[in-house]
């Protein structure tokens, strides 16, 4: 009788998910890339859950904010929802730092090495999905499309380009493997 877990050579044989991974590596750190950033994603929405009740709700700090490129009026929370979003990007970012370093790329960057280029990544990426969605949702309502189905094109181009740019940038240049740990 044959044991199925060991292969003719006696090796131990992998089940249909493990083998897939292990003959797909590239593909499977590409899911995990995108699978694993709903981790800062959910950080980012309990970071603005509270910073909503603290900054706004609590202190009632709605004064108007504007400055450079942000525009935040008293209906859109004023400087307690730019702070609020301020606190909810940075953590999700240090978030995805190490999520990204240590569980999708298992990287051997340092810390130092990588984290000034991660810093310029997410800044570039938060302007980027700051200023795009308007010029999206424009361009597609000016092709009769409704103020919903407009936004909601707007985030999967902020999402789609976010992917686009981001991944091969954190692979190769940011948090590289080591050539000889391969």
């Amino acid at each position: 009788m044959t044991d199925n877990t060991t292969s003719t050579a006696g090796e131990k044989k992998l089940g249909p998910i493990r083998q897939w991974i292990k003959d797909h590596p590239t593909i499977w750190e590409f899911i995990l890339f995108n699978v694993l950033s709903n981790i800062s994603t959910i950080s980012r929405f309990v970071v603005t859950w509270i910073g909503t009740a603290i900054f706004v709700a609590g202190l009632g700090i709605t004064t108007p904010f504007h400055f450079l490129i942000f525009n935040y009026p008293e209906s859109g929370n004023g400087l307690g929802g730019f702070l609020t979003f301020l606190f909810a990007e940075v953590i999700a970012q240090v978030v995805n730092f190490f999520v990204q370093m240590k569980w999708v790329f298992k990287s051997d960057s340092s810390f130092k090495d990588a984290a000034w280029k991660y810093a310029i990544l997410a800044v570039v990426i938060v302007v980027v999905n700051l200023v795009l969605p308007g010029y999206v949702t424009s361009l597609c309502q000016g092709w009769g499309m409704n103020a919903g189905i407009a936004g909601t094109i707007a985030s999967v181009v902020n999402t789609l380009l976010a992917v686009v740019v981001s991944y091969p940038l954190l692979k190769f240049w940011i948090m590289p493997k080591n050539k000889e740990a391969k």
